[in-house]
């Protein structure tokens, strides 16, 4: 498989595109974890083969991919290319005009994970508006969606948009089945985003791949998800991250554990198998956190293994788990508040994640236990011509 950033680096494009972009002066945004197949940090093939880049841009966790989740970063000069990278994840979250105006075309290269809220995809989208308003060029180095390209698997909620965020711009399923090649294609053609975009293809790649390409190839997007597992549970259980539960940052099992000092792990193992969810067994579980939510504490809970990647339903799966926690231990969970980033909505964290208001109330007590309320029957038609993958 050769992900759109191979392919630039052979060349291994159209050749009017290659002709523009030999002319061109570039940008970039990306990070250290944005690999090639054969596990080389993009940029630095490109530089060592003659690409020139005028500036860099790097997103949440930093150009590094090393700072934690919500830890602002700032500019600095990268080491690999010697030219400056400015933070869209410190001060700003999009490009200022003054960083476009001598720039022709900005390339764009992010791993992503395949659910709504994360954050690489809107910081995508910012890139492209600001790239329109500048009349700078966009192009896409397009890599796979890890957990998996079918869009019968696609999961809701749709989002509100009154819950605008960096977790959450416009209306799309938590779990949404595309490429960042064909999310970028999607907002161009339905948010009026007036920009020259291209988007290089993976060479190799499915709608029907397996999901993660095996524990062998995995290349992890962000720090909190280093197998395909927790990529594959994330888009639901991320949503403990909106109530007082931790979801095991810091451990070695991020996003596959949940647990606080309140919970008796027994029990919850017990409920869980008892609700009969699709392709995951809970196993008890008890560790001590070390950030966020009961750092220090001891906690007990579970940890899920996934028995069957295609039976799987995740986000409805995290729902159910929070719905669970209430069922035996009833007002034990509390709603997270966090303020906001300027010109972020005020929803509390959980209404931005599952992009419904109220959806506290509504998940704690059941009214999400139905996995049919996660239908999106309207988002493969709603996708249909961005799609470049069968």
């Amino acid at each position: 498989m050769l992900f759109g950033i191979d392919r630039l680096i052979r060349r291994d494009i159209q050749p009017e595109l290659l002709a523009r972009l030999t002319a061109s002066r570039i940008g970039m945004v990306t990070n250290d974890l944005a690999l090639t197949s054969d596990l080389r940090r993009g940029r630095e093939p490109l530089a060592a083969t003659g690409w020139r880049f005028t500036r860099l841009f790097g997103p949440e966790h930093g150009l590094s991919g090393r700072a934690r989740e919500g830890e602002l970063v700032d500019d600095l000069v990268d080491p690999v290319t010697g030219v400056e990278v400015r933070s869209l994840y410190g001060d700003a979250v999009r490009p200022a005009a003054a960083d476009l105006a001598d720039l022709d075309v900005m390339l764009i290269d992010l791993p992503d994970v395949g659910a709504r809220f994360y954050t690489y995809i809107w910081t995508m989208s910012h890139v492209l508006e600001a790239c329109a308003d500048a009349g700078v060029a966009v192009v896409v180095l397009d890599r796979p969606n890890p957990i998996g390209g079918r869009l019968d698997r696609a999961e809701g909620p749709m989002l509100d948009e009154r819950a605008q965020s960096l977790v959450g711009r416009w209306s799309m399923p938590i779990r949404h089945g595309l490429t960042i090649g064909e999310l970028a294609r999607h907002w161009v053609r339905t948010r009026g985003i007036d920009v020259e975009l291209d988007v290089i293809e993976v060479d190799g790649w499915s709608r029907d791949a397996p999901i993660g390409g095996g524990e062998g190839t995995w290349m992890p997007p962000s720090p909190n998800l280093p197998s395909p597992t927790t990529a594959l549970l994330y888009p639901g259980t991320c949503l403990a991250e909106g109530v007082n539960v931790s979801e095991g940052r810091s451990t070695a099992v991020p996003f596959r554990v949940i647990a606080a000092p309140f919970i008796d792990g027994e029990r919850y193992a017990a409920a869980i198998a008892a609700a009969g969810l699709p392709g995951v067994t809970a196993v008890p579980y008890g560790f001590t956190p070390l950030v966020r939510d009961h750092a220090g504490e001891a906690c007990e809970g579970v940890i899920l293994h996934v028995t069957d990647a295609d039976a799987l339903r995740p986000v409805h799966t995290g729902a159910r788990l929070l719905s669970l926690i209430e069922e035996i231990h009833p007002g034990v969970l509390e709603e997270r508040s966090l303020v906001p980033m300027p010109g972020e909505s005020d929803w509390s964290p959980i209404e931005k994640l599952f992009g419904v208001e109220g959806a506290f109330a509504q998940i704690v007590h059941g009214e999400w236990n139905d996995p049919e309320r996660f239908a999106v029957p309207g988002w493969r038609d709603a996708v249909a011509e961005d799609l470049l993958y069968r």
